[in-house]
């Protein structure tokens, strides 16, 4: 059973790497080697899924670091969501293989190491599994978003969206470094080593205090287990496109459609959710930390709801909404209810990455993302049109629609806690019926007379969109309609319980009253707004994102450009002028010797007359002299010289000299002690 997960993992990271490497000679076989790895790696999901449900799940160890192994393991939560990314990566790359794009080997190889290593991600089960993933599930995003590179505002879209999610990945190596402190503190590192060893990410008792296992995190001792809590919520909520970190979802809609089809619904957003269901028990073992992740989600999906609703394209609307419906994953983390979020994630996933997808075939054939200018792009492709309007109700949260569904249980765990908490759910859910409704009023809506002068305004339109492009986005319509119903629906006792398994106490089902609450006033904004679209009023701040990546550069990125603009001033002023006026000392200091060096010559040379024979002596004496002043004046003209290279203004050259200095000076404590 390990060797599927193994293949699992291996098959798309080789298969990219392959690809990503092979240049332009790889681009006309990278489609269909693409699409047959995506099938293979469905396939292997599968059968790790079953056999996850089954029993325990396959499971893999290898030495990896001091203290901790490179483990990885499909348990219950892992399983629910591997088939639904391996698919959605398949269905994402059939579309951009009909829809054509530059490059394809380096596109399609990007696609394939992203996906290993989100499949990594999900089933890490120590930290530096976890952050060998992440790492480069970051990595390549970036080069996915600015895919385009030779376009300025794609790059510099693309160096945003890393720049903002790297910031709050440094939270997982305060947690990698708190989990250390704490089996340092508690003495039980080989414990922990063991534990990370035998890869379980499901048995916390094996995992050990202190241990780097994921699972052991919730028994550090204090302050260390605040500490890891701290880093991992920042870590998910970055990567989640969360408040205050939302921001840079909007500037990744640059990328292209594909990559927004998979990066922003069912991988990269959806692991920052992920990651903090997985470390769930080490927020509920704090207490803090599960409250600040329950609101932070419950703030995100009604200001960012807003947003949505405000917005004027249609994938900067698809974007808001994105970090708005992962907020109930964050908010269901924060409550305990990790089969609800989990479920939440994999409706999402098939839900959004569809309408994105027809997002993208209506910017191909029309040369527009604006909204204004889709009126009635679902009449004149009525099946896309159809498929896109079954994604968008399953978004409004219609009845029986996969999101009704999970939404609502996530919100009965909430009303559970606390009903501030509920109620500011249940706005949000008010609000994703809004901005739904509003992308599904417009693309149906009669075609005006100025709508056709908004086409070919980002790209030129081809005026087609072909079935390769329309089937993937019927079979995730479809997964829309029905993915949130295996785990919530008549049929989804098992799958229920096998994530009850993962989490004792998951046990929470959303009686009538509240499925009808929640269905009925999702109808009631649906029809509304369909009927009133004109009239929805124009909300200025929310289209830009109400200032969010202005108020980041106020508050983060100029006063850190400040302070290096002045400690580089320091460094030129001082450390340089100081280690040039220690060379000119220096240089001095030598021709004081060699002038020394000449009257004491001098004085050799008349002594040496007084007798031969104290002459001789003196000779050889001079000799040795001379030689040894030579010596002290080229050591000193060295000096002086080598005294600036030090100086060269890149920071990584400071961090090796420091550390250097440290280790002479660790070296020299262990001599003298």
């Amino acid at each position: 059973m390990s060797a599927l997960l193994l293949w699992l993992i291996v098959l798309p990271a080789v298969a990219g790497t392959v690809l990503a490497t092979a240049g332009r000679r790889a681009d006309r076989a990278a489609p269909a080697v693409a699409v047959v790895v995506a099938v293979l790696a469905l396939a292997l999901a599968g059968l790790t899924a079953a056999a996850a449900a089954a029993a325990a799940g396959p499971a893999l160890q290898a030495p990896f670091m001091a203290g901790s192994a490179f483990g990885v393991e499909a348990d219950a939560l892992s399983a629910v969501l591997l088939p639904a990314v391996a698919g959605v990566t398949l269905l994402v790359l059939l579309f951009a293989s009909a829809a054509g794009t530059t490059n394809p080997a380096r596109f399609h190889g990007l696609m394939l190491i992203f996906t290993a290593a989100v499949l990594i991600t999900l089933t890490a089960t120590t930290l530096p599994t976890l952050l060998f993933a992440w790492e480069i599930m970051g990595a390549a995003s970036y080069a996915l978003i600015g895919f385009h590179w030779s376009e300025e505002h794609r790059m510099s879209s693309g160096l945003t969206a890393f720049l903002t999610t790297r910031t709050a990945d440094l939270g997982l190596y305060i947690a990698a470094g708190a989990a250390l402190a704490g089996a340092a503190q508690t003495g039980s590192g080989a414990a922990g080593s063991g534990a990370a060893g035998s890869g379980t990410a499901g048995s916390g008792a094996a995992a050990g205090t202190g241990s780097l296992a994921l699972a052991g995190l919730a028994g550090l001792p204090e302050p260390w287990r605040d500490i890891a809590a701290a880093g991992l919520l920042a870590a998910g909520l970055g990567k989640a496109a969360q408040l205050p970190f939302s921001f840079w979802l909007s500037r990744a809609m640059d990328g292209p459609s594909a990559v927004s089809a998979l990066l922003h619904s069912a991988a990269m957003v959806a692991m920052g959710g992920y990651l903090l269901l997985r470390v769930e028990p080490l927020l509920a073992a704090t207490g803090w930390a599960a409250a600040a992740a329950a609101w932070a989600g419950a703030a995100t999906a009604v200001v960012l709801g807003v947003v949505a609703v405000a917005q004027t394209d249609l994938k900067q609307l698809l974007a808001a909404s994105t970090a708005a419906q992962l907020g109930y994953v964050v908010m269901a983390a924060g409550v305990g209810n990790v089969a609800g979020g989990a479920a939440h994630l994999m409706a999402h996933a098939a839900t959004k990455s569809g309408l994105f997808l027809a997002a993208g075939a209506w910017l191909a054939a029309l040369g527009t993302k604006k909204l204004a200018g889709l009126r009635g792009a679902g009449r004149r492709w009525p099946v896309l049109g159809a498929a896109f309007t079954v994604g968008a109700l399953s978004l409004a949260g219609i009845a029986p629609l996969s999101l009704w569904a999970t939404k609502d249980n996530v919100l009965t765990a909430a009303l559970e806690h606390s009903v501030p908490l509920y109620v500011a759910g249940l706005a949000g859910a008010v609000l994703a019926a809004a901005y739904a409704a509003k992308a599904v009023a417009l693309v149906w809506k009669p075609v005006l007379p100025e709508t056709f002068s908004l086409y070919d305004a980002e790209e030129p339109g081809s005026r087609r969109i072909t079935s390769g492009q329309t089937v993937p986005v019927l079979i995730l319509a479809a997964g829309a309609a029905v993915a949130g119903l295996l785990v919530f629906g008549p049929g989804g006792n098992a799958l229920r319980d096998t994530l009850g398994r993962r989490a004792p106490g998951d046990g929470v089902e959303s009686g009538p009253l509240e499925l009808a609450v929640s269905a009925a006033l999702a109808l009631a904004v649906v029809v509304l707004v369909w009927r009133f679209t004109a009239r929805l009023p124009v909300l200025g701040a929310a289209t830009g994102w109400l200032g969010m990546e202005a108020a980041a550069h106020a508050v983060v990125v100029r006063p850190v450009l400040a302070a290096a603009q002045h400690l580089a001033r320091f460094d030129d002023a001082v450390l340089d002028r100081g280690v040039e006026r220690a060379a000119v000392l220096a240089l001095r200091a030598a021709g004081g010797a060699a002038a020394a060096d000449a009257v004491l010559d001098r004085g050799v040379e008349a002594s040496a007359t007084a007798t031969s024979r104290a002459a001789g002596s003196s000779a050889v004496v001079d000799t040795r002299i001379d030689d040894g002043v030579e010596t002290l004046a080229l050591a000193v003209r060295r000096a002086g010289s080598a005294a600036p290279r030090p100086q060269t203004g890149q920071v990584h050259h400071y961090y090796v000299q420091a550390a250097l200095v440290l280790v002479a000076a660790a070296v020299l404590l262990i001599l003298v002690r």
